[in-house]
């Protein structure tokens, strides 16, 4: 069965204040990094899935995202699927 590699990025909605965002933007300012303007966290969630087909991956993913691994009132979320390529089986000499 195909293997799918995938990056699920969960990040704040704009409209949701981010204490832990600000928190790091004030700490870098203290450590004498200026410049930035604007300072969200958020988090990548990288994982394998088997499925019979990409169409079918998606779909699981999306499921899981949708109800697992982001609170929909307050993040959204974005996918990234690869179909992983096989390695050659080895050839015996």
């Amino acid at each position: 069965m195909p293997s799918f590699q995938a990056t699920v990025v969960v990040s704040l909605r704009s409209s949701v204040l981010d204490p832990a965002g600000e928190a790091t933007k004030s700490a870098a300012h203290r450590l004498g990094i200026k410049g930035i303007k604007k300072l969200r966290i958020g988090k990548a969630i990288d994982l394998e899935i088997e499925a019979a087909n990409e169409l079918e991956a998606r779909r699981r993913l999306e499921l899981l995202s949708d109800r697992l691994l982001a609170n929909p009132v307050i993040e959204d979320w974005s996918l990234n699927l690869n179909h992983m390529v096989s390695p050659e089986p080895a050839e015996m000499s």
